[in-house]
């Protein structure tokens, strides 16, 4: 794993940077992929998914026919909701947390270093070029701070009026491994998903439409919300708030703004409030 965040930080540079970060976020891939392999964390079946994520990157090329796009498109969708939902076989993911407490009064939290999840965001960073708009450096962080003070306004005060959380300052000792896993293999691949496919893709496709940007904003905010679901509909409304404070985020300014909102408001829940969230009265 030593290698994924350097991955991370090359597939995700700027469109302005030249080609030679990219092949050195490729190679480091390779690397990171193949010690993994050798340390008996992927099995060879993990080339299923990759060989997978292969033709579906072949087909989405500019250059091929429309409907050989769209089939890739289709082929990507599909295994990206595998990997999500760990269906795929070949990935050994080793459990790095818990589960533990980190108040007496939180849910036991259990954190994995996953392998097949993150090949969802590199692949997204490397297949699709307008992934990345452009954006001046200071506008994105501008749009990212904007982003991230609105969202945790908004997710907090409605975490607390549905007693989902509650004031809890902290800093477990596992906060360093928590922050790596949550900022490169969570938060980059989701908002390289959420915000720079669906939310991109769907302004791009619908571009002629007055108000694409946010139509394509709000569905890519209730598919984030609706991929929460396994924590009950009080999730899925956070996650829909959370999900228009990212996409403003990245309508101003782009994918690295969303990810610094996300990667923001994470951080502020897990070292100030109730991690991952309250007990339900009677299950202490």
């Amino acid at each position: 794993m030593f290698a994924f965040p350097w991955i991370a930080i090359f597939l995700a540079a700027p469109a302005t940077w030249t080609t030679t970060f990219r092949w050195l976020g490729l190679g480091l891939l390779a690397i990171g992929y193949g010690t993994a392999l050798a340390s008996g964390q992927l099995s060879p079946l993990a080339s299923v998914a990759i060989a997978l994520l292969g033709v579906a990157a072949y087909s989405v090329s500019p250059d091929r026919q429309r409907y050989v796009r769209y089939a890739g498109h289709l082929l990507f969708v599909v295994v990206a909701i595998a990997l999500s939902m760990h269906w795929l076989p070949g990935f050994h993911n080793p459990r790095v947390i818990g589960p533990v407490r980190f108040t007496p009064d939180a849910v036991p939290f259990t954190m994995y270093l996953n392998f097949d999840k993150p090949l969802i965001g590199f692949w997204l960073l490397l297949a699709l070029q307008w992934l990345r708009p452009r954006h001046a450096l200071r506008t994105s962080l501008l749009a990212g701070l904007a982003g991230w003070l609105i969202t945790v306004a908004a997710c907090m005060a409605v975490a607390l009026l549905l007693g989902l959380v509650g004031w809890a300052p902290k800093r477990p000792a596992d906060s360093a491994l928590w922050l790596a896993n949550n900022l490169f293999l969570v938060t980059l691949t989701e908002e390289a998903l959420f915000r720079g496919y669906l939310q991109g893709g769907l302004t791009r496709l619908f571009a002629r439409w007055k108000r694409a940007d946010m139509f394509a904003l709000c569905v890519a905010a209730a598919l984030f919300g609706l991929a929460h679901s396994a924590g009950g509909w009080q999730w899925i409304v956070l996650g829909s708030v959370a999900g228009i404070g990212y996409g403003l985020a990245y309508r101003f300014g782009g994918l690295s703004a969303a990810v610094l909102a996300h990667f923001g408001l994470n951080v502020f829940h897990f070292f100030f409030f109730t991690y991952p969230m309250l007990q339900p009265a009677g299950k202490l």
